[in-house]
């Protein structure tokens, strides 16, 4: 007769043990991941509704999206040629080795919140107006301050310009001003002018000789 006793009765007879060995299965790693997955955007999503609703107008969402969509219609073609120019600009510098150090930069960002103040602001606030960060201005700086070195030839100023321009404009001394500081005003004055024309035909070149491909027409 077959020994049927506990201790030799195979596994597999017992309906019993045979359930409890399916119901405590371990689960799959990718169901694991798949599960884990899931949680981390219930979590996003609300933790961070910022990154995808806009608003919401009486419980209906405004998405991030159509924010963006509505701004593209608005202003997308001017953003994106500003940009483009931005990154022309940026690489052809590069390509000149031209450096500018902070303490160029500081200065005149010093320069900058010394004209603030005299006129009863603070940086900050200016910055805030312009819809700016002090990070942003210190970039547009250093690109201005490259774009000076790499025109000074064509924008300085000389002399006989200086003259001709008191002559033609009838500019006459200010009281408690010295000549030398007049003429120093003028020649700032001059070069800017200069340097907006040059730096303006510049990009123009740059964009006209740049392969540059659209792949969005606004």
């Amino acid at each position: 007769m077959e020994n049927t006793t506990p201790e030799n009765k195979n596994v597999q007879d017992d309906p019993k043990a045979s359930y409890v060995n399916l119901k405590f299965k371990k689960p799959k790693p990718l169901y694991i991941a798949i599960g884990v997955a899931v949680l981390l955007i219930i979590i996003a999503l609300i933790f961070a509704k910022g990154l995808f609703v806009a608003a919401t107008v009486n419980g209906s969402p405004i998405s991030r999206l159509s924010v963006i969509k509505e701004l593209e219609k608005q202003g997308g073609k001017q953003a994106l040629e500003a940009i483009i120019d931005k990154k022309l600009i940026e690489t052809e510098l590069n390509k000149q080795k031209i450096d500018v150090s902070k303490e160029e930069v500081d200065a005149e960002i010093e320069k900058i919140k010394t004209q603030v103040t005299s006129q009863g602001g603070t940086l900050e606030m200016a910055l805030a107006q312009q819809g700016l960060t002090e990070e942003k201005l210190r970039e547009q700086i250093t690109i201005q301050k490259k774009l000076e070195k790499l025109l000074a030839e064509k924008v300085a100023v000389s002399e006989a310009e200086i003259d001709a321009y008191i002559k033609d404009s009838k500019a006459t001394l200010p009281k408690d001003v010295k000549m030398e500081d007049f003429r120093k005003q003028i020649s700032d004055q001059l070069k800017q002018q200069k340097f907006q024309s040059e730096a303006q035909q510049w990009v123009s070149d740059l964009t006209a000789n740049a392969k540059i491909k659209y792949y969005v027409n606004y």
